[in-house]
């Protein structure tokens, strides 16, 4: 029988059976399993040993944690004037680690807009492990928004506040200023840097690789601001009491100088200046001699503004009265001898002050065991800080009484040999215009008078006005301290500056101390001139003159009546004789 023949379309023809060893499948299904246990291993190992690290790599790479600058506490005068605000500006900053390599037409871009050289934002992107770096801090918003319109992935921006002073120069010393990260530095800006400060809040949010925020990871803390201080400053006396020194110092080409104001009731300080001054707005050549703060920290001998201590002391004790005769001719204390500038044989105790006589004061202080008169320095607050609350201030120097030999206490009741600074030497005169009572310096405001401290009875109190109001009437050694329409009190000094251990022949301080009304006082001036040079360096010559126009201008501000007669005028200064006063 013929073989049958096969189509290829023949579908009963069977196809021959492919067989998998049995071994094979074994390995093939073994392999996977060993593959997926060390995945799950490795996953193991990931979420188990490796999860804190993994953990904080992904935040620092998407995960950031923006403070929420709180805005600083205003610092404003007595009457609400702002003389430190903040105001808001951007800082531009970056994440090198998360940013793909910047172009240089985008580098020159950016560096033109922050006005920052190429180079420097180069080398600040060039290292790679570093998360964030600061660009260009505190500019414009409008300076920011257009550094993000070039779209450069890992530059973002923040809000921050810079620190400016309406007042500049003027009130620099007292306000002080703040750093570029808003903490204060110097002033009151530092000593009440919690108070202004605030507290900051927070916000946690997941970041792109671009760095736009994507989500909140937690609740926003927001921030709690600062509080305003209000200082006992009045702007408008500040002003002038500028404005004057600075005229001082430089009619008589002084080296500096320093002016302090009291409210002769309270203790608040009103205004306090120093010239040379700086303005805290631009500090970017700034000489550090400007940023003294000569009427709190340096400390002088004051001369003869010293003087009205140990008279009151004096009278206080019964032992002389204002009309007491004295003899004034030299006067020799121990190895030492007293003179006068301008002798005379005999003064009254009025007289004394009026004309400044080192011989009749040292008289009056010799009266007295050494102990006695530190006792009446200390209680006045001469070798004590005056506590004012600002930084740096300084106690003076007031030796121990056991080391006191008889001419240093001679020469201590007029102004040598003890240093204090204008601060408080300005308080001390709060026990004239207080009714006996030393009262605390502040510079904020007080709700109300102080009690003080008592010193000195009222009546010793008033007959001290009385006689230091003949200090700027002829005769006296600061008749330019009057001022028209008000009775003034006060005293002038002038002492020689101690350098190298001796006291020199050609430095000196000129100083002006005084209150007005001199029958209701309201208002303490003090002023320093430091080394003038100007052809007279006597203190009612060269101090004077600011203490009247701050004085007068600073009454008329307040609205103070005045207590002279209606007829009351002022003598031309080129018609007033030039009393010289050695302390």
């Amino acid at each position: 029988m013929p073989p049958r023949a096969y189509s290829l379309h023949d579908r009963s023809v069977s196809k021959p059976a492919m067989r998998i060893a049995p071994g094979r499948v074994s390995v093939v299904l073994g392999g996977l399993g060993f593959l997926f246990l060390l995945l799950l291993l490795r996953a193991l190992y990931l979420q188990v040993a490796q999860q804190d690290f993994l953990q904080n790599q992904g935040d620092a790479r998407f995960r950031r944690s923006m403070t929420l600058e709180a805005t600083r506490g205003v610092i404003a005068d007595r009457n609400g004037e702002p003389l430190a605000i903040s105001t808001p500006v951007q800082t531009i900053w970056a994440s090198p680690a998360g940013m793909p390599e910047v172009s240089e037409t985008q580098l020159a871009q950016l560096a033109r807009l922050l006005e920052v050289p190429a180079a420097e934002i180069r080398s600040r992107l060039a290292d790679k492990k570093r998360e964030f770096v600061y660009l260009k801090r505190q500019i414009s918003p409008e300076q920011a928004n257009a550094v993000m319109e070039l779209g450069i992935p890992g530059v973002a921006k923040q809000q921050e506040f810079r620190r400016y002073y309406p007042a500049g120069e003027m009130l620099s010393h007292i306000v002080g200023f703040t750093g570029v990260d808003g903490k204060g530095q110097e002033g009151l800006e530092l000593a009440r840097d919690a108070m202004l400060s605030g507290k900051h809040g927070k916000r946690v949010v997941l970041r792109d690789r671009r760095g736009y925020i994507i989500d909140d990871l937690a609740a926003i803390e927001p921030p709690k601001d600062g509080q305003t201080m209000t200082l006992s400053i009045d702007r408008r006396i500040q002003y002038l009491a500028y404005r004057e020194l600075k005229n001082a110092v430089e009619v008589n080409k002084a080296k500096a100088g320093g002016i302090v104001v009291l409210d002769g009731k309270t203790g608040e300080i009103l205004a306090l200046a120093n010239y040379p001054s700086f303005n805290p707005n631009n500090r970017m050549r700034l000489d550090p001699e400007m940023r003294r703060n000569r009427a709190v920290i340096d400390m002088f001998e004051p001369g003869s503004t010293m003087k009205p201590f140990p008279v009151a002391m004096a009278i206080e004790s019964g032992k002389v009265k204002p009309g007491t005769v004295m003899d004034t001719n030299t006067y020799k204390v121990g190895s030492g001898t007293v003179r006068d500038t301008h002798p005379k044989p005999v003064m009254t105790v009025t007289e004394v002050i009026q004309k400044s006589s080192n011989v009749g004061t040292s008289k009056m202080a010799l009266m007295f065991p050494p102990e006695q008169m530190w006792t009446m320095y200390d209680a006045v607050g001469f070798g004590r800080n005056p506590r004012a609350g600002f930084p740096g201030e300084v106690g003076g120097r007031l030796r121990a009484w056991k080391n006191w030999r008889p001419f240093e206490q001679a020469t201590m009741s007029f102004g040598y040999g003890v240093s204090v600074s204008l601060l408080q030497l300005a308080r001390a005169y709060t026990v004239f215009t207080a009714d006996g009572h030393l009262l605390p310096v502040s510079f904020s405001r007080v709700p109300a008078p102080p009690a003080g401290q008592q010193v000195i009875t009222p009546d010793t109190a008033q007959k001290m006005r009385d006689m230091m109001t003949k200090v700027t009437e002829i005769g006296g050694t600061g008749v330019r301290a009057q001022v028209l329409g008000f009775n003034v009190g006060g005293k002038s000094g002038t002492a020689r500056k101690l350098v190298d251990g001796r006291y020199a022949a050609d430095k000196h301080i000129g100083l002006f101390v005084g209150f007005a009304p001199a029958t209701r006082p309201r208002l303490i001036v003090a002023v320093m001139v430091d080394e003038p040079k100007g052809g007279s360096y006597y203190g009612g010559t060269v101090a004077g003159p600011a203490f009247s126009a701050v004085m007068g201008g600073g009454l008329r501000v307040l609205g103070i009546e005045p207590d002279a007669p209606a007829n009351n005028t002022l003598i031309p200064v080129n018609q007033i004789p030039e009393i010289r006063e050695e302390t």
